[in-house]
């Protein structure tokens, strides 16, 4: 068992009660490079394909990309996804040529009930700001945002705000942007509506689903 990747629910919920408490959802990153993170699975999930894609930012041109495969082995808990899905992402990222100054992640930051969803756990692991955009709540309650791009409205949960769902196309089904680490909430919705050009889902986060997917099929013709 790898001592940051544990195969047993009780040492991973241990290990992400300790990782919330280094999460930092404050301040207001100015990356030049930012890297989107996705992930697919083989038709039985034992296999996972992480993905990392790279943009320059403000210009969102792509300038990099790799894929990683890794045995699935944590079952599918959704509280405890990184557990699952984080081993390939970081196999992933490692392979790009250049670091980047901000991680995306299709998945939770601090709406999460520990604070500490997958955006949170791989920001913390790697020292790095990271913003995570889910396509729907796993804890708490959001108003419905204004029907216009970039309107939003709160999520609360236990009586704080979380997060925060993000219209992030005119009349389109908001996302859920949550701190990861190193990010304020205004800064991660900022971010994410700089990040989205047309599209529900912000560029990076598109890119890597489709390198995840590509890898996928790549792998499986072989």
């Amino acid at each position: 068992m790898h001592p940051l990747w544990p195969d047993k629910p009780a040492a991973a919920l241990a290990l992400q009660t300790r990782l919330s408490q280094r999460v930092v959802a404050r301040g207001a990153p100015a990356p030049a490079l930012v890297a989107g993170l996705d992930a697919a699975y083989s038709r039985n999930g034992a296999t996972g394909y992480g993905a990392a894609v790279l943009f320059s930012f403000p210009g969102l041109e792509q300038v990099g990309e790799a894929w990683a495969v890794c045995e699935v082995r944590f079952p599918y808990i959704p509280r405890l996804f990184a557990f699952r899905e984080g081993p390939a992402l970081c196999a992933a990222l490692e392979r790009l040529d250049r670091a980047p100054d901000l991680i995306l992640v299709h998945g939770h930051g601090t709406a999460h009930p520990r604070r500490c969803g997958i955006a949170s756990h791989l920001g913390v692991l790697l020292g790095i700001p990271s913003i995570g955009v889910a396509d729907r709540l796993l804890v708490g309650e959001a108003g419905e945002p204004a029907a216009e791009r970039g309107a939003a409205a709160p999520v609360f949960f236990e009586g704080e705000v979380v997060g925060w769902a993000v219209r992030t196309r005119a009349g389109v089904r908001p996302v859920y942007v949550s701190p990861g680490h190193l990010v304020g909430q205004a800064a991660a919705v900022e971010l994410v509506l700089a990040m989205s050009r047309g599209y529900r889902r912000p560029e990076p986060l598109r890119a890597a689903h489709h390198c995840a997917v590509t890898a996928r099929a790549e792998m499986t013709k072989r």
